[in-house]
């Protein structure tokens, strides 16, 4: 006695569709490759959770998951760190500062852009300009 056709064709068609289904999972759940990436000006070390990235005179990082979207595009919350050149006085230590690194991937290739909000105090008053650089 033979089994029924109908039973492996219902078997073949499971089986493709759990194929497509991870697939697409897998294409959502993508990461930032690890290694160093860089470019004139900026370099960027990326580790399995985090990324760490310094520019001529500054620094920053991007700590938890560094996820991208199917299309290679990415938005991430971190955090930038203006420096200066010479020495560092006790009491004017740069302070990290909340900042969106956004940009996108293809083959080996990475467009980033940054963006933060600069503060100034003059007296009394307070002013904030969005800064957004792109490399």
């Amino acid at each position: 006695m033979h089994p029924p056709r109908g039973r492996y064709i219902v078997i073949v068609v499971c089986l493709l569709l759990i194929s497509v289904v991870g697939l697409t999972y897998s294409r959502m759940r993508q990461r930032i490759p690890r290694g160093e990436w860089g470019g004139a000006h900026i370099s960027m070390n990326v580790d399995k959770r985090s990324a760490t990235i310094e520019y001529d005179c500054a620094h920053g990082g991007i700590e938890g998951p560094l996820a991208v979207g199917g299309d290679g595009k990415f938005h991430l919350r971190g955090t930038f760190t203006p420096e200066r050149g010479g020495p560092v006085r006790a009491n004017n230590v740069p302070q990290d500062q909340p900042a969106t690194y956004s940009g996108e991937i293809k083959g080996n290739t990475m467009t980033l852009t940054l963006k933060f909000l600069i503060r100034k105090t003059r007296r009394r008053s307070r002013s904030r300009r969005a800064s957004r650089v792109s490399w």
